[in-house]
């Protein structure tokens, strides 16, 4: 149902510039958005189509969900302005804003001002769950996520450096992996892999809820204290593309989304508004290790 709405946002907006099939007339512009491919990207893609269908229906634009190979794709297409809108993860939202003058983060989960990390490990690891940053991982063969994942790599590096005084070339006895995505982290530890991995724990809940994984032989060790995660955040582009104004009405459609479906996404309970500033900490963690100007 949705899809046909989308082609029916197209063909209204194609009459309203006099008509798709002349060659003269410039075509109606097209809301392009994509995401950090940080779960599967065959469910992400069928997920963000669904999403992109709702908000053709409701902002009556054409919306397409286009898929990113990796997460710095995600910020070389908004740089370059292939994409007006992007699901980005803490640090790649920071790059990609840093790279564009006038984006702006719109929306956030309701959980991500305070997301976490869990350190986690095989089930023949001899290490226990405590409050305390677990030293024991040093001489254990070790997983990031992605390179460019806030909560794969980011914050889970620069807590190691906090906790150790070390960065992970010096911490690590073993040379460490990225694994690409927090999926792949749970699958590579849990079959023992690598001894040991860091993942978000949104993914690692819901894996375990659904029977992908199981806690017993995927055990969290640690988990990070609290940082900012995941947000929309637009392109300035918008305001030339859809007019004045655009960007407004899109954060209050995507604030009002309450389907679960439309969430599942991303995977989210509920948006909440988002601002730049939100960012700074991980801005000044990025800056510190390297991975933003």
């Amino acid at each position: 149902m949705r899809t046909l709405v989308v082609t029916f946002a197209l063909l209204a907006l194609c009459g309203a510039v006099g008509g798709c099939g002349r060659g003269t007339e410039t075509p109606p512009p097209v809301l392009r958005f994509t995401a950090i491919p940080d779960q599967n990207s065959t469910e992400l893609k069928q997920r963000f189509a669904t999403l992109a269908a709702y908000l053709a229906e409701t902002l009556g634009v054409a919306v397409e969900y286009v898929p990113a190979r990796d997460y710095q794709a995600t910020v070389e297409m908004f740089r370059n302005g292939d994409i007006q809108l992007a699901w980005f993860g803490g640090l790649t939202g920071v790059q990609a804003r840093a790279a564009v003058p006038g984006a702006r983060a719109i929306a956030q989960g309701a959980a991500d001002p305070s997301y976490y990390s869990y350190f986690i490990v095989n089930a023949e690891v001899d290490l226990v769950r405590g409050p305390d940053f677990p030293r024991g991982l040093a001489d254990l063969s070790f997983t990031f996520g992605a390179e460019s994942s806030t909560s794969g790599r980011l914050m889970p590096e620069y807590f190691i450096r906090s906790n150790t005084g070390l960065s992970p070339d010096e911490f690590f006895s073993r040379p460490y992996g990225f694994s690409g995505s927090h999926d792949k982290t749970c699958e590579l530890v849990a079959a023992g892999r690598f001894d040991a991995g860091v993942v978000n724990y949104k993914v690692y809940e819901r894996r375990v809820a659904d029977g992908r994984t199981d806690p017993r032989e995927c055990r969290i060790i640690w988990q990070t204290p609290p940082y900012a995660d995941y947000n929309f955040t637009a392109h300035p582009d918008l305001e030339r593309l859809f007019g004045a104004g655009f960007t407004d009405r899109l954060q209050q459609v995507l604030l009002a989304i309450d389907e679960p479906e439309l969430l599942s996404a991303l995977p989210r309970e509920k948006l909440i508004a988002a601002s730049n500033a939100e960012y700074d900490g991980i801005a000044t963690v990025a800056r510190e290790l390297g991975m933003v100007r």
